[in-house]
């Protein structure tokens, strides 16, 4: 019989606080790159669903992505208010840590997936829509999603055989899609490709990405679920993979610009923490050099030149860093994974000579993107129907801050925005 191992529990523990933390970090990353009218309100658009996202997932989404299985597509509602799971037995997912623990683990990632999506539509969504919209998006985006990559029985993993470590189609390509599909929809900022939106606070950048770099060790370490060699090797790639795509895209404002910028390395340590989050515990320390150097000229091309083709407003480049950088990141993984590094992938990467992983890691990005563009539609049209998506053009002028939560975050500067 499977006990609780008081160690993993410990680490696992540890790593759910850091991955909650990287809820406030990404707000600080957020709000620093926004205007000072609308920091407030970008801030707490992420803060707002360490309690929403909670909520959802105590009532009903862990049981929906965990427990059971409905066509490898939707779990059951066994354990719905947390009924049955227990805090001293292990659960299906590990035969170390309660079943209450990993319950615990997976929550923080559904609270901070629903955040990145809201960097795409920052300075222009309504409020109570964005709150409405992020319930329904987790019940019809993320849970099934969730279920279908890591629950068992889903089809991505049972079915098609792709692997995905810490999120790269549940966390990243899921919300960096469905953040594109939802800007569109709402339409661009008021004066965009006239006016200048300049960072407003880089200090908060830094402090944001830092914040997300330490978080996202227990992110990819802790998806090893105890502390073992995996949580090891998991945590080293992640570091390494980020150490590199930020001096990649400091090259490329160097090229670019002539001068490095520290916006410009905090985004290339985020985008490397993406890359390699799919392939975390699985791809050699090696590859994750390749992954991370290659990640920030990726992500700089979607910016700076297909944003710009088809115009659309993504503003803080949530697609442009999550979409297309969890992208890479799946596709990478079925390029270099090693199968003895972790016995779950069942077959080695294309650079070892085999194809049928990479094959259904494209099937697995391509079924993730039509996930998350479908939802995402649904949810808006739903959402659109009691509230407006978007703020009056009044409001968006006067700022978000004051429009939607009647505050000011620095009520003493009297300058021009």
């Amino acid at each position: 019989m499977n006990t609780v191992n008081t160690g993993d529990t410990a680490f696992m523990l540890i790593a759910t606080a850091m991955v909650l933390f990287m809820t406030p970090g990404l707000a600080f990353f957020y709000g620093g790159l926004v205007q000072r009218k609308n920091v407030l309100n970008t801030m707490v658009s992420s803060i707002v669903l360490m309690g929403i996202a909670t909520a959802l997932w105590i009532f009903v989404g862990y049981s929906v992505s965990f427990s059971g299985d409905i066509g490898g597509i939707i779990g059951n509602f066994d354990w719905t208010f947390m009924r049955n799971v227990s805090a001293d037995v292990p659960g299906p997912y590990s035969s170390t840590i309660s079943n209450l623990t990993f319950a615990m683990f997976q929550m923080m990632f559904a609270v901070i997936t629903p955040a990145i999506i809201t960097g795409a539509v920052a300075g222009r969504m309504n409020f109570k829509a964005l709150l409405g919209f992020v319930v329904l998006w987790s019940l019809l985006v993320y849970y099934p999603l969730a279920h279908m990559v890591w629950g068992a029985g889903g089809f991505m993993g049972t079915v098609l055989g792709s692997v995905d470590f810490a999120g790269g189609n549940v966390v990243h390509i899921s919300s960096g899609v469905s953040g594109l599909v939802l800007s569109i929809i709402l339409g661009k900022r008021r004066g965009y490709n006239k006016v200048s939106y300049r960072t407003h606070n880089i200090p908060f950048v830094i402090l944001g990405a830092s914040i997300l770099w330490f978080g996202w060790f227990a992110f990819n370490a802790g998806s090893a679920l105890g502390a073992s060699g995996l949580a090891v090797h998991a945590f080293m790639t992640t570091n390494t993979s980020a150490a590199f795509a930020l001096l990649s895209w400091m090259v490329l404002d160097m090229i670019k610009q002539g001068k490095p910028t520290a916006v410009g390395a905090a985004t290339g340590g985020i985008l490397g923490l993406v890359a390699i989050t799919p392939g975390a515990g699985f791809v050699p320390i090696w590859a994750a050099i390749i992954i991370g150097i290659l990640v920030s000229p990726i992500c700089y091309f979607s910016i700076a030149v297909i944003k710009k083709r088809f115009g659309y407003d993504d503003a803080l480049d949530a697609f442009g860093c999550h979409g297309i950088g969890g992208i890479w990141g799946g596709l990478a993984t079925g390029i270099f994974t090693d199968s003895s590094i972790n016995g779950v992938a069942k077959w080695n990467g294309l650079i070892f000579g085999e194809h049928r992983l990479f094959v259904a890691q494209v099937l697995s990005i391509l079924l993730s993107i039509a996930v998350s563009i479908v939802g995402t539609v649904v949810c808006a049209f739903i959402v659109k129907i009691f509230v407006p998506l978007r703020v009056s053009e009044a409001d968006e002028k006067l700022g978000l801050d004051m429009s939607q939560h009647g505050e000011s975050a620095y009520p003493a500067f009297n300058g021009l925005d």
